[in-house]
């Protein structure tokens, strides 16, 4: 009896192979498009007209049937409302991570069920696999995509057993510039589409245009480690650890290192209670580097945590794996510590451990310490 895959479909070339190969390995396919966004859906940032209409051009090629959803209000109350949360404390949120785990796979997933689906997928690099021997049979692991430099694991760490069971990656296995070519060769409308570079409701605009117009924000001191003030900071909301550009220094003039260079200036710590922002110069200043964190609300894939093994972890995406030390902190909490010490390592981001290739879950960053 064939399958039914309901398969969310963006309009971008990852999801539409993705809906291509399914339909090949012989599953009866869905594409659902997800509108998840409608303030200012009609400017100049947000694309999810034009999405709709490669979604549904690419539909009609390679033979789907395909129905938008609107999953707008779910998306402000579980994703976009902790997002606001998080930055008005001062913390730097990942979005994507919460997306994930709150709309792509649980309200469409819902819905997808209701459609009368088997499985769903989603144009991500990842990959699932069915542990079939020893303690773990039966259970779902999620790990890395084939292609490393494509890898999303890191997104999709808060995925549970329930919602890895019903899910494909068609992607999982081949490499992005293979993507493109089917693409190319089934001449796909969306062939040469750039990928996005950001959520729908902030796309390419200013990021602190946007913020300004859900957040209160209050100016404050910028110190530098030894007290000094050296400018004013236009609310802390607006600043993320290890940011280099847009400090609005202006005229601060930097002290030359050993070298006879000029350091840049980096954010190094947001202090909420008396609202300062402290910069430091220097890439490698010991306040950018930490060697162990502490993260709360985890996740576990396998709904338990791992055993202390040798393990690895990411404290952002795009960073390589980095070997620690996993150490539980009461029920909902774990530490790391890490031999080499970490860069900017950011509250309210995501460390997500792995043991090789098995994305075994993860937290939110709400601590470190210097090295």
């Amino acid at each position: 009896m064939t399958k039914k895959v309901v398969i969310g479909m963006s309009g971008g070339v990852d999801s539409s192979v993705s809906a291509w190969l399914l339909k090949e390995q012989g599953y009866e396919v869905i594409g659902l498009f997800m509108k998840n966004w409608e303030d200012d859906d009609d400017s100049e940032y947000c694309s999810t007209r034009e999405d709709w209409i490669d979604a549904a051009s690419v539909a009609d090629v390679i033979g789907v049937d395909i129905e938008a959803v609107n999953f707008a209000a779910e998306y402000k109350d579980r994703v976009f409302a902790e997002f606001l949360r998080e930055y008005q404390a001062g913390r730097t949120p990942n979005p994507d991570v919460l997306c994930n785990a709150e709309i792509k796979f649980k309200a469409f997933l819902d819905h997808a069920m209701k459609l009368g689906a088997d499985l769903i997928a989603t144009g991500h690099y990842a990959r699932v696999r069915e542990a079939g021997s020893g303690a773990n049979a039966g259970r779902f692991e999620l790990l890395k995509a084939v292609d490393a430099s494509k890898d999303q694991s890191y997104f999709l760490h808060r995925l549970n057993q329930a919602q890895l069971s019903k899910t494909l990656f068609p992607l999982g296995e081949i490499h992005k510039i293979e993507v493109r070519r089917i693409a190319e060769q089934l001449q796909l409308p969306n062939a040469k589409k750039k990928d996005s570079t950001g959520i729908c409701f902030i796309g390419e605009r200013p990021f602190r245009e946007f913020l300004n117009r859900y957040l209160s924000y209050k100016p404050g001191p910028m110190k530098t480690p030894d007290g000094d003030i050296v400018g004013e900071h236009i609310g802390l909301s607006f600043y993320t650890l290890g940011q280099r550009k847009g400090i609005g220094l202006g005229g601060l003039k930097s002290h030359k290192n050993t070298n006879g260079n000029s350091d840049a200036w980096y954010v190094a710590k947001k202090d909420v209670e008396t609202n300062t922002l402290y910069i430091v110069q220097g890439h490698d200043h010991p306040w950018l580097l930490s060697s162990s964190l502490v993260a709360e609300q985890i996740s576990w894939v396998g709904e338990a945590p791992p055993e202390l093994a040798s393990l690895s972890a990411k404290t952002r995406y795009r960073q390589a794996d980095m070997p620690c030390a996993h150490q539980p902190v009461d029920s909902d909490g774990f530490s790391l510590a890490f031999s080499t010490p970490q860069w900017a390592v950011t509250p309210g981001q995501s460390a997500v451990l792995y043991q090789g290739d098995i994305c075994l879950g993860g937290g939110i960053i709400s601590g470190s310490s210097t090295a």
